[in-house]
């Protein structure tokens, strides 16, 4: 029904192609996955079935897209480098950003019983996703310093947390209140 007379529809779609020549960074993120993590009960601080099923959506996702070329995750998150050449559909973003993170999706809700046998999936987990260009190698460097950065405070924070709770004692008000203090620095 492309030439019927409700093809003018189609005008008001926007052009979504991205820059040329520059590499396509695709972040995926869980969405809510502090109440998904506790519903699931995910032990503190770093459930290694969590990270080695994090791990196994991003494997997947890398083998059916050679077009990305590196993989970094820490939590919840995962960034993935493409090409500066990639072409996959066409640059268009809308189409990387909800195919890939569908895929992402699915195929962590379909290994789940690979990584938490006892453990039913009380409701289906979500990730979104957004695309940023970088226009090279420097900027590339320096997104992925950020990232491991990021990665460095949020475990030191987050192991010193929760041992405070489980070896310490401390109720959560009490943990995040003796870490306030010693993080009112900045780290690095």
């Amino acid at each position: 029904m492309a030439n019927s007379r409700f093809a003018y529809v189609r005008d008001f779609e926007l052009p979504d192609r991205l820059l040329p020549g520059t590499f396509i960074l695709l972040r995926i993120d869980g969405h809510a996955f502090k109440q998904f993590t506790d519903a699931h009960r995910f032990a503190k601080p770093n459930d290694p079935r969590g990270l080695e099923l994090m791990d196994h959506a991003a494997i997947s996702l890398m083998r059916e897209f050679p077009d990305i070329i590196l993989g970094f995750g820490q939590s919840d998150e995962y960034s993935f480098l493409f090409r500066k050449s990639a072409a996959l559909y066409n640059r268009r973003q809308s189409k990387i950003t909800s195919i890939l993170s569908t895929f992402f999706t699915a195929s962590y809700v379909m290994h789940w019983k690979t990584y938490f046998p006892d453990t039913p999936l009380r409701y289906v987990p979500s990730f979104d996703a957004r695309v940023v260009l970088y226009p090279g190698i420097r900027e590339v460097r320096d997104y992925f310093s950020w990232r491991q950065t990021d990665t460095h405070v949020n475990n030191l924070y987050n192991t010193a947390f929760w041992a405070l709770i489980h070896q310490g004692g401390q109720s959560k008000k009490d943990a995040h209140e003796s870490l306030r203090v010693r993080f009112a620095w900045p780290l690095l």
